[in-house]
């Protein structure tokens, strides 16, 4: 099926690269660009400086508003406390903090002072924190006091490179730590940004480490013209939007394109620090009349539980746009926007190293459900012909890129886009393996249609070899999701002395359903009548499937579980 978008409005038009991105919005002089300038002081300088830049929503329903010009200023005093505790150029800012007003004056003043911003997921426990820390030289945390006491205080004494922690909101300041609020009234709101390159390191972004030791991607300032150019025709972001990322800020997604891209571009941003919430979400959509919503594919099929009736008694009549990151976006859901909101999800991919959205179904392109879309404009796109192991096979340091439409290989991009990674911290080697004849190698296997578009196959290490056959967990998991029982699977490789592998399935029910026997068999049958031979030969039921916060289905914890292997790091799993 394929949902047909002609006569869409004319407003996202595609741009042949990124250099008339980069040429009008850089800080001038030209060969210059500070991501806290494209993103406050240039709206505060203009007619915009009353726009409400900021909404934050509390857990508590409190409403918080911050103008342009509000945000120009606190983020200019937080770059004057930096300034003031000695903290410079290219030295690593920490966040442990949710979605609050305080988190948005930390990241771009931290970005005016030319030092560098890591933010961290506030659900992390003290050893992944303690991690990340050290492994980016931490010299500042922002965080709150609860935080503080129950994650920093046991693990400061480990982290010598930590000099200053400083913390948020009106509760007692606990000792070895320092009071944000008091610092910020004894400086100044005058600050001018320093030249900065558009090289200067400007973020470092941890990936979950879900296979080892979290590496420390990092991305540099200039990388704002692919974050302004991708919510434009990614996101279909235009002047006098209301915007909703509901990503955490601790993850790429949440500040890429919840801080960076919507502030650059003028927008009203959303920000909500209450947790999932059926009724919460609708009604926020609703009250902040929101236009534009980018969200997850588990949040989405959380929603799809509770039915197109909850949906329908809400005023969604403002929203004109919603696209999904986090995870492939399965067929249904697509489907199931376009019913219950009236507008179908547009999927797009990217990873922590790409820096932004790369491959998307663009707003004024026909939708193919379950399609990742087309590359963005200046990204050139490949499938690499691969090996055994699923990934790209590399002889004397080329590789071989695939023509032909329908056939499978790893996805890579060519390198050079503005926002591509530029190392990981401390780790050469590794970067270095992450290229090859001047691709990226992105580790996710694809295939291309007759019209270009792109469709996830799996993880390079996630491919499920069973009699012969290469099976990608995600197009499993899609057909079993249209049986009307369904709400969410998650399929793994099970050993099998004879085949391999076998496909094993778990399964999430709609409510209305119970996990019986009979269930079970219908299930099976389904599964064969639409897959064949890779349908999954054993299927259980489970109502708590393990996610990361950023929506994705922990397929390895489910494998190390079914085999009892340990279980590896689990920080970023959901709570």
């Amino acid at each position: 099926m394929i949902i047909h978008k002609r006569g869409h409005s004319a407003a996202s038009p595609i741009l042949a690269d990124y250099e008339s991105e980069r040429r009008a919005y850089t800080w001038p002089p030209p060969a210059d660009v500070n991501i806290a300038w494209q993103a406050v002081d240039q709206h505060a300088a203009s007619a915009a400086r009353d726009r409400v830049a900021l909404r934050c929503i509390g857990r508590d329903d409190s409403l918080t508003e911050l103008t342009y010009l509000d945000l120009h200023l606190r983020t200019n005093r937080f770059a004057n406390v930096l300034r003031g505790l000695g903290v410079g150029r290219g030295e690593r800012v920490f966040t442990l903090l949710g979605r609050v007003p305080e988190l948005y004056v930390t990241v771009l003043g931290t970005l005016k002072n030319r030092s560098v911003l890591a933010p961290l997921f506030s659900a992390f426990g003290p050893e992944p924190i303690r991690e990340r820390l050290r492994l980016g030289d931490g010299r500042v945390l922002v965080t709150t006091p609860d935080l503080y006491t129950r994650k920093i205080a046991p693990i400061r004494e480990a982290l010598p490179g930590l000099k200053h922690v400083l913390v948020t909101g009106q509760d007692p300041t606990p000792e070895g730590a320092l009071r944000l609020e008091k610092l910020m009234a004894t400086v100044g709101p005058a600050f001018e940004i320093p030249p900065t390159e558009a090289e200067d390191m400007a973020l470092l972004h941890f990936t979950s480490g879900t296979t080892g030791k979290p590496k420390g991607a990092v991305h540099v300032h200039g990388a704002v013209a692919a974050h302004m150019a991708t919510a434009r025709y990614a996101l279909d972001l235009r002047p006098g939007d209301v915007y909703w990322c509901t990503a955490d800020p601790g993850w790429v997604t949440g500040m890429s394109y919840g801080v960076i891209a919507p502030l650059a571009l003028g927008v009203t941003l959303v920000s909500d620090a209450g947790e999932f919430d059926a009724r919460r979400w609708y009604r926020t959509l609703q009250d902040q009349r929101v236009s534009v919503w980018y969200t997850a594919p588990t949040a989405l099929r959380m929603l799809m539980r509770h039915g197109r009736d909850l949906a329908a008694g809400y005023d969604l009549s403002h929203l004109r746009f919603i696209a999904s990151v986090g995870e492939p976006l399965n067929p249904e859901v697509v489907l199931w926007g376009q019913e219950a909101l009236g507008l179908p999800i547009h999927d797009n991919w990217w990873q922590t190293e790409t820096g932004a959205i790369m491959i998307s179904n663009y707003a004024s392109m026909d939708i193919k459900p379950g399609s990742m879309g087309r590359p963005m404009p200046g990204v050139t796109a490949a499938l690499l012909d691969r090996g055994a192991d699923g990934r790209a096979r590399i002889t004397g340091g080329r590789v071989t890129v695939i023509e032909e439409p329908g056939v499978e290989g790893e996805l890579a991009l060519r390198s050079g886009w503005p926002s591509m990674f530029r190392g990981y911290l401390n780790d050469p080697e590794r970067y270095a393996k992450a290229f090859a004849g001047g691709w990226y190698l992105s580790g996710d296997v694809a295939r291309r249609d007759e019209d270009g578009y792109y469709w996830f196959v799996a993880r390079a290490d996630d491919v499920i070899k069973s009699a012969g056959h290469l099976i990608g967990p995600f197009e499993v998991e899609s057909v079993l999701m249209e049986h009307p029982a369904v709400a969410e699977a998650g399929v793994i490789g099970k050993p099998d002395a004879v085949a391999g592998e076998l496909v094993k399935a778990f399964v999430t029910l709609k409510p209305g359903y119970q996990p019986t026997p009979a269930l079970r068999r219908e299930l099976t049958a389904f599964g064969r009548k639409r897959l064949g031979a890779v349908a999954p030969k054993e299927i259980a039921f489970d109502q708590h499937l393990p996610h990361t916060r950023s929506g994705k289905v922990m397929r390895r914890l489910l494998k190390a579980r079914e085999l009892g292997l340990p279980e590896g790091d689990t920080s970023t799993l959901e709570s």
